[in-house]
């Protein structure tokens, strides 16, 4: 490698509630000459991102394009209310949408459980963020519908959440344009679903071309043979002809001896008396 050469750097994109800590762990370890770069992006620009080439492959939540990518669903999310910790749903370990028929909840621009029709009494505002909407929570003017790993990352000691369990879910997965599938894409794919580093189905791309180089060189290296019933049939052809000059030569030497033989025989014969 010359000084103006660098190694080639992954950008993963990933949205909020997404830890990807221990797929980077095994990237490092894996491919330790090979950068990854975390892009940390809201849930409603990852898609766009991706799209623009911004980023390589990002961890990102359901729905996307299936036209133009490729996605890997990796699993889905239990979805939460968060609530102070003295509201009186806390009595209950879960609640159902009929519970929240009678609550404020707000619905921030950001969302992402993708509601129909979302439940409750609409809050008196729709928040930016997901983030937003936690403080109004806290402030206690209404609650909050989340995947669960949003109310653990914009966690206080004030509130609490409880599982919702007829509640849309959302759903997170690994997406990339489907024409961008490069080999480190493939690497990353194999570490997501937890192949190990000599799994055969790794880097298939790689493995074409060793094949592909595997085969010109064995090409190079081989001379062509002529055919063998053509050289052989030739040399057949020749011994033959010699075998057949040989017999005819041969016949005829027998067949000239016996010619002689033949007079000699009668000329060599009792006369008959006169």
């Amino acid at each position: 490698m010359t000084g103006s050469e660098t190694s080639p750097t992954f950008r993963l994109a990933y949205v909020p509630g997404v830890t990807p800590a221990k797929w980077v762990r095994t990237w490092n370890e894996r491919l330790p000459d090979v950068p990854l770069a975390l892009v940390q992006l809201p849930a409603a620009e990852a898609v766009g991102t991706l799209r623009d080439g911004a980023a390589d492959a990002g961890l990102v939540r359901l729905p996307v394009d299936r036209t133009f990518f490729s996605a890997i669903p990796l699993y889905t999310e239990t979805t939460v209310v968060v609530v102070p910790k003295d509201h009186l749903l806390t009595a209950a370990d879960e609640v159902s949408v009929e519970d929240l028929a009678e609550e404020v909840l707000f619905h921030p621009q950001d969302d992402v459980i993708g509601w129909e029709q979302p439940p409750g009494e609409p809050g008196f505002e729709r928040p930016a963020t997901t983030e937003d909407a936690v403080e109004l929570v806290a402030a206690g003017v209404g609650l909050l519908v989340v995947p669960q790993s949003l109310a653990r990352l914009y966690h206080r000691r004030d509130l609490t959440y409880r599982p919702v369990v007829d509640a849309p879910q959302s759903a997170v997965a690994l997406a990339w344009p489907e024409e961008a599938t490069t080999d480190l894409v493939e690497e990353f794919i194999g570490i997501v679903r937890g192949r190990t580093v000599n799994s055969t189905r790794g880097r298939p791309r790689a493995r074409t071309a060793e094949r592909s180089e595997e085969k010109r060189g064995e090409g190079a290296g081989t001379r062509r043979k002529p055919p063998a019933g053509r050289g052989g049939g030739a040399t057949a052809a020749k011994a033959g002809s010699g075998g057949s000059r040989s017999g005819k030569d041969a016949g005829g030497a027998k067949r000239g001896k016996g010619a002689k033989g033949g007079r000699s025989g009668r000329q060599g014969g009792p006369r008959r008396r006169s």
